[in-house]
């Protein structure tokens, strides 16, 4: 009993595009860039803040001590919310966080992103 080898039905059609160079003018070593939280800070800084009162939100962590790293540390503390602490999401009220963000040419920015409010326990 010997089957035959699987055939597809349909060959691809592959086109014919020549490649055009793009531009010169890009800095390659923006790939190797990386931004590294520090997230032995931030749950110090969660700790300390839950040393004075049973619960504190995302949004006055980030009041007492701004974002530095911009949405990568605020991605890094919607993730110590789910491992070292515990933490209660409240989807029915939301709340922007803002942080100041710095532009090529070296203007500052503000950034903000609107969630719902996150507040970690003790």
């Amino acid at each position: 009993m010997e089957r035959p080898l699987f055939t597809p039905s349909i060959k691809p059609v592959i086109a014919n595009l020549s490649l055009q160079a793009g531009d010169d003018d890009i800095d390659p070593s923006a790939l190797f860039d990386q931004v590294v939280v520090d997230k032995a800070r931030l749950t110090s800084h969660i700790r300390h803040s839950l040393q004075d009162r049973a619960q504190i939100t995302l949004n006055e962590l980030v009041a007492t001590q701004p974002l530095q790293q911009g949405l990568a540390e605020l991605v890094a503390y919607l993730q110590l919310g789910c491992e070292p602490f515990s933490t209660v999401v409240d989807e029915d009220t939301p709340e922007p966080i803002s942080w100041q963000a710095v532009t090529l040419d070296g203007s500052e920015l503000t950034r903000s992103a609107r969630l719902p409010r996150v507040i970690f326990i003790r």
